[in-house]
């Protein structure tokens, strides 16, 4: 896979925060533990995005093989595995990857390969199907379309990911992250209007639907070589 410097850069940014900073964080956020009012809404509207990401793939994915790029946790990839999937669970932090280790149950293990380290590297081979939920929206429109573009001649289905839209409302938290950068702080996501991704990526890409609760706000997008 082609490297640049915005690609690159950006993901030692994402690896210090989700390996070094904000590690417990999300523990808690993607467990059932109590949290803020307003982590409460986006942990309501990561759960309904997960589901609707997972309602574009088949029901029954016995025998497919399926990468969940930027696992987290692993919620997704416990999902996909129960569904029967052999599935590659990969994300930038390895602290992370533990977690997810953890929490898989035990009669699910044969069924999942756990890494760490870029999602998309070539080396982790073919796949039915993808889903990389909130993993690439901090990346530019031209290196997600590389990225996607690089990807495709691995998968024989579905790309499912998504993007923080193109709204007024996080349009404002883009320009402020911007103008007012903390170091700690979540690498700033960019939104992303669907049209202008299309430009950078070949193939069919669509819009699946959008999920608002509170500060999340997300496309989903389906991306078909």
């Amino acid at each position: 896979m082609p490297t640049d410097a915005t690609y690159e850069g950006t993901r030692a940014r994402v690896e210090h925060y989700f390996d070094r900073t904000a590690t417990k964080t999300w523990e808690t956020l993607t467990s059932d533990a109590p949290v803020s009012k307003v982590r409460a809404t986006v942990r309501a509207g990561r759960d309904r995005m997960r589901a609707l990401m997972l309602s574009r793939l088949p029901a029954d994915l016995t025998g497919l093989r399926v990468l969940d790029a930027g696992c987290g946790t692993g919620t997704a990839t416990a999902e996909l595995a129960a569904r029967g999937a052999h599935v590659v669970a990969v994300d930038i932090s390895p602290a992370l990857v533990e977690i997810a280790r953890k929490r898989l149950p035990a009669e699910l293990a044969d069924r999942v390969h756990f890494a760490s380290g870029d999602m998309l590297d070539p080396t982790h081979g073919q796949f039915d199907h993808v889903i990389a939920m909130d993993s690439l929206i901090y990346y530019t429109a031209a290196d997600i379309g590389t990225r996607l573009n690089d990807l495709s001649p691995r998968v024989s289905g579905k790309v499912v990911f998504t993007v923080a839209p193109r709204t007024p409302f996080l349009m404002t938290f883009f320009t402020l992250g911007k103008l007012f950068p903390r170091s700690d702080r979540s690498p700033v996501m960019i939104p992303h209007a669907p049209s202008t991704l299309a430009r950078h990526v070949n193939g069919n890409l669509s819009e699946a639907g959008r999920i608002t609760s509170g500060f999340y706000i997300s496309s989903c997008l389906e991306h078909m070589a």
